[in-house]
């Protein structure tokens, strides 16, 4: 079974940005696929479990950038 959720991830301008946090979610536990819209800072996280919300926060984070409440 996939699990997928969808984030806002705010701060992000131009495709070097879409790279990070897609590098840094990727390595998440668990994380499969990322699929980063830039117009909408949508992030599409698809997992073979239920990846952390945390988790993934934390890795927008070390990419620079901000999940939005």
């Amino acid at each position: 079974m996939m699990f997928e959720k969808t984030y806002t991830v705010t701060g992000m301008t131009c495709q070097h940005c879409v790279a990070s946090v897609t590098e840094e979610v990727g390595e998440v536990d668990g994380v499969r696929a990322v699929n980063v819209d830039l117009d909408t800072g949508a992030v599409t996280v698809s997992s073979d479990a239920e990846v952390a919300d945390e988790a993934v926060r934390s890795a927008v984070e070390e990419a620079g950038y901000t999940l939005a409440a």
